[in-house]
């Protein structure tokens, strides 16, 4: 597999040997050993699914203090994927990583803890799969507003539809709660 390396030093982008012929394509998905050579040595305790269409926004989500480290994935479809450093303290604290992943380049991110992440929906429609280093917590869940000036992310889209929380969502200098630097729920980062 081939590692990109991104501006920001825990987040990576994992491009998995693909074998196919005229009959379709093989290629692992995960492979404990070789994932932990890059840092990722958490076990994953759940595996989620969704399916967006077009213009379909979801994000900025994390989890604090019971974070998430995420290895996400398109099965079907195209999206931009982006993480977001919102560790206090942090060198890159308010910087974000932005790539496209599709069904296409079969292209992974891996986004460690304390990282927000969210993504937008390119295609008519997308299966986003992403594997998670911690049990999705509602009580630990941390919003932060996808269009905030701060952040100067391009998502691709002018007008996406978003669910009610994500459109309420505070901006990241009005949210209590952010992971610090260095604790130990992203001490890896």
């Amino acid at each position: 597999m081939n590692i990109v390396r991104t501006a920001l030093p825990a987040v990576i982008i994992i491009e998995p040997d693909m074998f196919g012929d005229a009959r379709g394509f093989f290629l692992e998905t995960f492979q404990m050993r070789r994932y932990a050579d890059f840092g990722i040595v958490q076990p994953f305790v759940q595996d989620n699914l969704s399916r967006s269409r077009y213009g379909v926004l979801r994000g900025l989500h994390l989890q604090s203090p019971k974070a998430q480290g995420k290895l996400v994935s398109v099965m079907r479809g195209c999206v931009r994927d982006v993480a977001v450093d919102v560790r206090r303290g942090s060198p890159t604290f308010g910087l974000h990583v932005a790539v496209e992943l599709s069904e296409a380049n079969r292209r992974q991110l891996w986004v460690p803890r304390g990282f927000a992440h969210g993504f937008v929906v390119l295609s008519e429609s997308a299966d986003f799969f992403y594997k998670c280093d911690e049990a999705y917590s509602p009580a630990d869940q941390i919003v932060i507003r996808w269009d905030d000036p701060a952040l100067a992310i391009d998502w691709g889209i002018r007008a996406p539809q978003l669910s009610e929380r994500d459109a309420a969502a505070p901006l990241l200098a009005e949210v209590a709660g952010l992971p610090i630097y260095g604790e130990a729920c992203c001490a890896r980062c």
